[in-house]
């Protein structure tokens, strides 16, 4: 196995929005095939006809392709390849590894309720294990895998260690049911068998489901995958993420506006470490990830985490990929698109902003003066403002403007002159001038904002507000 090129590959059930779990799982089988040349492949695990729906396809299509977690080829439909896992059934009754088992439901349950009565092992024994095929009934029959009685089956996993399960804890599981269907351990062997898996990296709510698993690849005669069974995602209070810890769905994590590549280096360290690296780029997780650094025990969201994460990347992204990505936020919030001049003032104030951004939201927020259009409404606080006080500032500062070369330096230096003309702090102009630019008392710095405004927008959106001191 370890000769083989890796092949790693994630498999949801199309029942619901994609999971955080999920995600962070196939962020880990990602990086694992990245990381050594391999491929990573997408199985949408869509037997249960009853739960799957297209939307749902469609959500983890949709939270992969957000995550930039690219996939080997097409994703592969678990649903459409049932005749295969028929197929594979068939194998095992013929090799003898499986039989037919005609007991019914009926049957099933009178004997566990008979054993519960006893304080016997509800674990079922099928009396059709060893039958004569002569004495089998025309009627209808599941196919079950023959499980050893004696002895014990290892788990060899690369994060768990060697798990041991007594075999005379596991049962003759159903392999193929009696309408022909297959069941889903069967289904998930042949899929991994049959597409290459080599390392088979997923959940530790699967560790029982392995050694079930294991008795087909051996009734074929398959080699095994590797097997490494991540710990679960809790939230802060220890227990399982769930809705009531907030957000758990992919696009949820999205619309706050975290950048994709902030998510998958937060994701990276959700029960992964190397040493004690805490923010690194795709390309140093791609060469340190192993999984021997996957803890066994179980990692706890922290939001105030990620949104430190969040803010670091947002600080060391260039500002055309803030932009791409910003579009995409937008939309995920279904908020209307930024005009073509919205997004040249935007740019134009990225580098002013995004360095005490955490998320989209806020560079949204911190640049709301760049993107808004006069006729504006003020906040309260910034229409407190408006009055003569403000305009007599705003009125001497003006020509200075005028006539100012539109220099930092030079802005710094007119709103410099007002004070010393008026021997106040610097407060007492920048109070009015942020109520006239960004129609609101807590802005970016009043000189990056006339930066990105130029002069003409400056002194017009100056005139609006001291319109308004004079109405008042």
């Amino acid at each position: 196995m370890s000769d083989l090129p890796v092949v790693t590959r994630i498999a949801p059930s199309p029942t619901g929005d994609m999971h955080i779990g999920t995600a962070r799982t196939a962020l880990f089988n990602w990086l694992y095939a990245r990381g050594r040349g391999g491929k990573f492949l997408l199985r949408i695990e869509d037997t249960d006809r009853a739960r799957s729906t297209p939307e749902a396809t469609q959500g983890i299509l949709d939270g992969m392709a957000w995550l930039g977690l690219d996939y080997d080829g097409d994703a592969v439909s678990q649903f459409d390849r049932a005749p295969r896992h028929k197929e594979v059934a068939e194998a095992m009754l013929a090799s003898g590894a499986a039989y037919k088992c005609f007991a019914t439901q009926e049957e099933i349950e009178a004997f566990r309720e008979s054993a519960r009565a006893a304080g016997e092992s509800t674990l079922y024994r099928s009396p059709w294990r060893d039958a004569d095929p002569a004495t089998h009934p025309d009627a209808p029959y599941v196919i079950r895998v023959k499980a050893p009685r004696e002895g014990v089956t290892v788990i060899a996993d690369r994060v768990q260690g060697d798990v041991t399960i007594r075999n005379d804890q596991l049962d003759d599981m159903i392999v193929l049911r009696s309408d022909g269907t297959p069941t889903y351990m069967l289904a998930v062997v042949v899929d991994d068998h049959d597409m290459g898996v080599t390392h088979v990296i997923r959940g530790d709510d699967h560790l029982n489901n392995a050694a079930r698993q294991m008795l087909i690849y051996a009734a074929m005669d398959w080699p095994l995958p590797v097997y490494a069974h991540i710990p679960l995602i809790f939230g802060p209070d220890g227990k399982k993420m769930s809705k009531r810890h907030g957000a758990t769905g992919v696009k949820e994590y999205q619309a706050l506006g975290y950048p994709a590549q902030a998510m998958r280096n937060y994701l990276a360290r959700l029960g992964w470490s190397h040493g004690d690296d805490e923010f690194f780029s795709d390309d140093q997780a791609k060469e340190w990830f192993d999984l021997d650094g996957i803890n066994k025990a179980p990692a706890r969201f922290d939001t105030k985490k990620l949104e430190n994460i969040s803010g670091q990347h947002l600080s060391v992204m260039g500002d055309s990929a803030i932009m791409a990505e910003l579009e995409d936020y937008l939309s995920a919030i279904d908020a209307p698109a930024l005009s073509i001049s919205q997004k040249g003032r935007l740019a134009d104030a990225m580098s002013s902003i995004k360095g005490s951004a955490k998320t989209f939201g806020q560079i949204i927020e911190k640049a709301r003066f760049s993107i808004i259009d006069l006729p504006f409404d003020y906040d309260e606080k910034a229409a407190a403002l408006a009055g003569s006080v403000s305009n007599g500032i705003l009125d001497e500062l003006t020509p200075h403007l005028q006539s100012a070369s539109w220099e930092r330096d030079a802005l710094e230096s007119a709103v410099g002159m007002v004070m010393e003309a008026r021997d106040i702090g610097f407060g007492k102009v920048a109070g009015p001038l942020r109520a006239a630019l960004a129609g609101r008392t807590a802005t970016p710095s009043v000189l990056d904002m006339m930066m990105v405004l130029g002069r003409e927008e400056t002194l017009t959106r100056i005139a609006a507000f001291r319109a308004l001191g004079t109405a008042e």
